[in-house]
């Protein structure tokens, strides 16, 4: 007989309040496998998950909600009050330029690409300040060369990009025809 207690099964709303704390009060998405970290008892991902639904379903309607992004679960400001929240901040959103912003959608939908696979596409040159602006925000990144001669950089679109659009993959990207619609709009303005 040993002194070691048994391990109890986790009380499930403990459980879904502790990863409701965490999620709160976290400033990055939390992977399932971070939130079981929480717990010294082994909690399955399918429980985690569960619980994670279940809380999205309970903050339905209010003014956060529960995401799921590329990196993991967060908790979000719904879109519909934001512009509320942002009369509280004194600084103005980033303004990115038109050439940023394409050098961003080529890179999203075409990647992995080289500067001059951009330049190509744009047919205007793609100026350093452009990557170093993208590398910067967090959005791009350097994931390779290409075996040519120079061997120029690979850009690639981050989970962080991912993140600060609310996408979990690529593939929730909106069709290369809806965005080309919004760079239209911009133009007529």
């Amino acid at each position: 007989m040993s002194d070691t207690p048994e391990p109890q099964s986790p009380n499930l709303p403990d459980v879904k309040r502790i990863l409701e704390a965490a999620l709160l009060s976290s400033q990055d998405a939390l992977t399932t496998t971070e939130l079981k970290r929480l717990f010294e008892q082994e909690l399955d991902h399918v429980l985690i998950r569960r619980l994670l639904d279940e809380l999205r379903d309970e903050w339905a309607g209010r003014g956060v909600e529960l995401v799921q992004v590329a990196s993991g679960w967060r908790f979000r400001t719904r879109s519909d009050v934001q512009p509320y929240l942002d009369r509280l901040k004194n600084e103005k959103p980033a303004r990115y330029s038109r050439a940023v912003l394409e050098t961003l959608a080529i890179i999203a939908y075409r990647q992995p690409v080289t500067r001059g696979d951009i330049e190509d596409i744009r047919g205007v040159s793609v100026s350093p300040g452009i990557i170093k602006a993208l590398e910067g925000r967090g959005w791009i990144d350097s994931v390779g060369y290409r075996e040519v001669p120079g061997r120029p950089a690979l850009y690639a679109t981050t989970r962080r990009f991912l993140d600060d659009l609310g996408l979990r993959t690529l593939a929730e990207l909106p069709p290369l025809a809806e965005l080309q619609k919004v760079m239209d709009f911009d133009d007529a303005r």
